[in-house]
């Protein structure tokens, strides 16, 4: 993901939280989870989050959804910078 792709979903995200019932699944199809961040590469989301998704209700999906906003608009789906200190 990158910053154009974050900004996407989180404006999406803010769209989504508005509606009224069937709340849409944020995948995209890339499902490969960051092992540094522990959410999706293509929606941001965890593992609870994705495996619990076809039993929740749309209030529950609306709080993953503003989770994903959230996340997003934090920049914490990135890998931290490389310093290049290897002494700790």
């Amino acid at each position: 993901m990158n910053f154009a792709e974050a900004e996407t979903l989180a404006e999406r995200a803010v769209a989504v939280q508005a509606m009224a019932q069937d709340v849409p699944s944020p995948c995209s199809s890339v499902c490969r989870m960051d092992r540094l961040s522990g959410f999706c590469e293509g929606c941001l989301r965890t593992i609870p989050e994705i495996a619990g998704w076809s039993k929740m209700e749309d209030e529950t999906r609306r709080h993953v959804w503003r989770a994903i906003e959230l996340r997003a608009k934090a920049g914490i789906w990135r890998a931290p910078a490389d310093t290049g200190d290897r002494h700790a």
